[in-house]
């Protein structure tokens, strides 16, 4: 980083000895010293892995993605079966509620979500690195594959650690682009708790059969 030595040790000997001019050099060269400091702060401030807050949102903005996603409203309307959500308790969804609320992400939720819109932004096209892509959401737990329906539609299917709300909620809601243009998602299939989702004839971390197989919701 520069210092206000490296310019006045420029002056030459015929000036060096007078102070005012080494005055006069060193007040100038200062305000040069503190834009180059300024400068040098700015480089981690917006680095992925170091910057909150506001640098943060600024990291995003360059990427295309905000941290302000919109995810289902949960835990609010009547339902049965549902502990807290029953007669006298849930709240009666009229024909004008929403269905969905506005969510502010936090700083680490929102740096993985701008890792994955990196890699969306470099993507080739194959579904093998679509794959990857969600990883970076999702990680090692939870399991990711994609079905191509050879109709231009795919489905999208998790396994394992049953993810976030918040996480199903970028999945669904097209905040990670990973399809090819033109080609629809027709399905989301989420499962409702941890475990691989019900298939016939396999048995692995994706899929199994009854008894340990699990039955997940689709979403369209």
């Amino acid at each position: 980083m520069a210092e206000i030595d490296k310019y006045l040790g420029l002056i030459t000997a015929l000036h060096r000895d007078k102070p005012k001019f080494s005055g006069m050099v060193g007040a100038v060269a200062q305000c040069f010293v503190d834009a180059q400091a300024a400068f040098a702060l700015m480089v981690p401030e917006y680095d992925l892995d170091l910057a909150i807050g506001a640098q943060l949102d600024t990291v995003g903005l360059w990427v295309g993605i905000s941290r302000h996603i919109q995810t289902p409203l949960e835990g609010v309307y009547f339902s049965l079966d549902v502990l807290g959500l029953g007669f006298d308790e849930g709240v009666w969804k009229g024909p004008f509620d929403p269905d969905s609320g506005v969510s502010t992400l936090d700083d680490d939720t929102y740096r993985l979500l701008i890792r994955a819109k990196i890699g969306a932004n470099h993507w080739d096209g194959t579904l093998e690195s679509s794959a990857a892509i969600l990883r970076l959401i999702f990680g090692d737990e939870t399991h990711i594959f994609i079905q191509d329906n050879g109709d231009m539609t795919i489905d999208i299917g998790l396994s394992g650690r049953r993810p976030p709300p918040i996480f199903v909620a970028l999945l669904t809601g097209g905040y990670i682009p990973i399809k090819p243009e033109g080609v629809r998602v027709k399905y989301y299939v989420i499962p409702n708790q941890d475990g691989p989702l019900f298939g016939f004839d396999v048995t692995n971390e994706y899929l199994s059969g009854f008894d340990s197989g699990i039955w997940g919701a689709l979403i369209s």
